[in-house]
Formats: C-alpha cells, sequence, structure tokens
C-alpha cells in the first residue's frame, strides 16, 4: 500500500506564486514507483491533468495550459514530488491531487495508481 500527503496549497493572487509537495511512502515505493504526477479537480469539471514526472529517469510532461509556467520535480530519497507553480491564473483555482503509479508485474501483481487526498490552491485577482 501507499500513501500519498500533499502540503503547499493555499491563497495566493493572480501572478503569484506556489510550491506544492507530495510525499509517498509505503513498502518498497522507491523500488516500484514508475511515475509521480499532479492532477486537479474543480466542481463541475472533468479531473485535469498537470504534470507528470519519470521515476526512473527525468521525463517530465505537462499539461500545455500550463507549460511554461508550472515545473514538476523530484528528490528519489525523499520519495517526494514538487510542482513550483508561478504566474498563478485564476483559472489555476482547484484541488491539487498527487498521483502516483506502481508497477510490481515482476511479483505477478496489477500496476497500480494511488492518490492523495489533495491539497486546495486558491487564487485571488
Amino acid at each position: 500500500q501507499v500513501q500519498l500527503v500533499e502540503s503547499g496549497g493555499g491563497l495566493v493572487q493572480a501572478g503569484g506564486s506556489l510550491r506544492l509537495s507530495c510525499a509517498a511512502s509505503g513498502h518498497g515505493f522507491s523500488t516500484y514507483a514508475t511515475g509521480m504526477g499532479w492532477f486537479r479537480r474543480v466542481p463541475g469539471k472533468e479531473r485535469e491533468f498537470v504534470a507528470a514526472i519519470s521515476w526512473t529517469d527525468s521525463t517530465t510532461h505537462y499539461a500545455d495550459s500550463v507549460k511554461g509556467r508550472f515545473t514538476i520535480s523530484k528528490n528519489t530519497a525523499l520519495n517526494t514530488i514538487y510542482l513550483q507553480m508561478n504566474n498563478l491564473r485564476l483559472e489555476d483555482a482547484a484541488v491539487y491531487v498527487c498521483n502516483a503509479a506502481v508497477d510490481r508485474r515482476n511479483l505477478l501483481l496489477a500496476p497500480e495508481n494511488y492518490w492523495g487526498q489533495g491539497t486546495q490552491v486558491t487564487v485571488s485577482s
């Protein structure tokens, strides 16, 4: 089992910055993790992909809406990812949820995705 705990959300003015963190824990996480990332959800809208980072190399992937403004990074020693959000816009306001992908097919287990509880980001004008 993997637990994800997000932190760093809050209230920020448009144009400002926030840094989110997501710490993963669980037996063998660092061995079997393949990637981590962020989604966001707004009431009445579908959950939206934001950014992801490979656990095994430096590959990253961003939604077009955040490219050039958000940066995802990781600290594998701490099993933690970060999302640096700059030049925040009103439309970035959402609950940001951390996701982790784990692959233990070598143990004949199906790949799994785990979700955190989310952290609220509020952007004011």
